[in-house]
């Protein structure tokens, strides 16, 4: 037999076991196509509700003003989380190269592995001492402190009841965990004690709440809520991150400006609003719960320690509020003057002395035009 004819005879099966392969890229292709379609009559349907969420291209630093990439002139920013300026305080700034420079810009592990510094751990004692709690537990966000908080405190045996408007993350969280979830309603007591009398045969029952609710500027009743928890052996639990830093006597939150520091028992709060406008969240509350969270938790078990820099700037905002009243205190005059001021002008500003200062329209798409309107003015 010639060559020729050998490799003749080895190309034709391999022609033969590659006919089948175009049926099933051409059906590839055909679930790419589909998939788009569905896509973008969401997407669509998004533009037509006039609730498309445009994202404007800030090209300066974060502050009261703003140059926006397709404005001529500085723009006036009403809408950051930024409450007490530390985004860009110097000292905060400082901070964070200080610790580039010492610390690098990244761990490139988890803490338990390779990746827990001096800077963390004395970042979790200044948050811990802030709020007055026995331990601290960084995580990459408050997004992650919630989702990794109700999965390992409560388990099939055990209740939470939580407040129907609370925050996203806090809703996934507690979709995690196997306990029994009763929702009461917002900010209504007589519902939650309803719910507790209904939770009584469980073994543990947590209360959670906002502390302040981020739509409205709501300020969850939680002298009630600490009543009730104390009638029915329940813990209560918060969520900080529209609080933590301004509200109180000292920027502690919600539950010192209410009185309530020693019956909250678990605060989730963020470093990325006023603590320095970064990134990270963090839990405080007792040292079993926080020394069992680093044993469990999964989003700080398998996410990248918080970069050096993050950590050293929200340790200089914590370590500023900790040494003066002065910059926690400075919100009040300016959030009663923007709400005193626009109410005088007619427009509807919701919730109760807060910054979150929601000026109601009533029309969503009328809420995205005003918006685009002010841009241009």
């Amino acid at each position: 037999m010639s060559l020729g004819k050998v490799a003749r005879g080895l190309v034709l099966p391999a022609r033969v076991a590659l006919r089948p392969a175009a049926p099933v890229l051409h059906r590839s292709y055909a679930a790419v196509s589909e998939a788009r379609a569905v896509l973008e009559s969401e997407l669509e349907g998004i533009r037509a509700a006039g609730t498309w969420k445009a994202e404007r291209i800030i090209t300066s630093k974060q502050g009261p003003q703003i140059n926006v990439q397709g404005s001529r002139s500085t723009i006036l920013n009403f809408c950051a989380n930024n409450y007490l300026g530390l985004s860009s305080h110097p000292d905060v700034v400082q901070a964070g190269i200080d610790a580039l420079n010492t610390h690098g810009a990244g761990l490139s592990s988890v803490r338990f592995i390779c990746g827990t510094q001096d800077l963390h751990k004395n970042l979790e004692q200044k948050l811990a001492e802030f709020h007055e709690r026995e331990d601290c537990i960084l995580y990459a966000s408050c997004f992650d402190a919630n989702a990794g908080l109700f999965e390992v405190l409560l388990g099939p045996d055990d209740a939470v009841l939580s407040d129907e408007l609370n925050h996203a993350s806090i809703i996934d969280g507690i979709r995690l965990c196997r306990a029994k979830r009763l929702r009461y309603k917002h900010m209504d007591l007589r519902d939650l004690e309803t719910k507790l009398k209904e939770a009584q045969s469980s073994r543990l029952r947590l209360v959670v709440t906002d502390g302040v609710f981020s739509m409205d500027g709501d300020v969850a009743p939680l002298s009630g809520i600490c009543d009730l928890a104390d009638q029915y052996g329940a813990l209560v639990f918060i969520d900080e991150c529209h609080a933590t830093g301004f509200l109180g006597a000292r920027g502690r939150g919600t539950d010192e400006l209410l009185g309530v520091m020693d019956r909250v028992h678990i605060v989730n709060s963020t470093l990325g609003k006023a603590l320095g406008g970064a990134a990270g969240g963090y839990t405080v509350g007792p040292k079993p719960l926080i020394d069992l969270l680093r044993q469990r938790s999964r989003p700080y078990l398998f996410s990248n320690s918080l970069p050096p820099p993050v950590v050293g700037c929200a340790l200089r905002a914590v370590e500023l509020l900790l040494a003066s009243n002065e910059i926690s205190q400075s919100m009040t005059a300016k959030t009663m003057r923007f709400r005193n001021k626009m109410a005088e002008a007619g427009f509807t500003i919701s919730g109760l002395a807060h910054p979150i200062c929601p000026v109601m329209l009533g029309d969503a798409r009328l809420a995205s035009l005003m918006s685009e309107d002010m841009l241009k003015l």
